[in-house]
């Protein structure tokens, strides 16, 4: 046993330094392990944005046609389906 008591002290001072830095370094290690970011961290942003083609508008603007064709012809019952949408009033 130390009889000591600066040397005693100095001992729990040290014990205890090297124990935070263990506890901090572990602490950094976990979140450098996460598969989920921190929160301040941002995603990168591209150098330029993607602007659709003509091409790809075109075949869009095709789709949604053709998904709400489908859909009045269901309403109205013209393939001789039940009609999907009541009109209560």
């Amino acid at each position: 046993m130390l009889r000591n008591g600066k040397t005693a002290s100095l001992v729990a001072a040290a014990l205890l330094l090297s124990g935070l830095v263990l506890v901090g370094g572990a602490a950094t290690d976990v979140r450098a392990g996460s598969a989920y970011p921190n929160i301040g961290d941002l995603p990168a942003k591209p150098d330029k944005p993607s602007p659709i083609t003509v091409d790809e508008q075109s075949k869009l603007k095709k789709e949604l046609n053709d998904a709400r064709d489908r859909q009045n012809s269901w309403v109205k019952g013209g393939d001789g389906a039940a009609q999907r949408k009541s009109k209560k009033r």
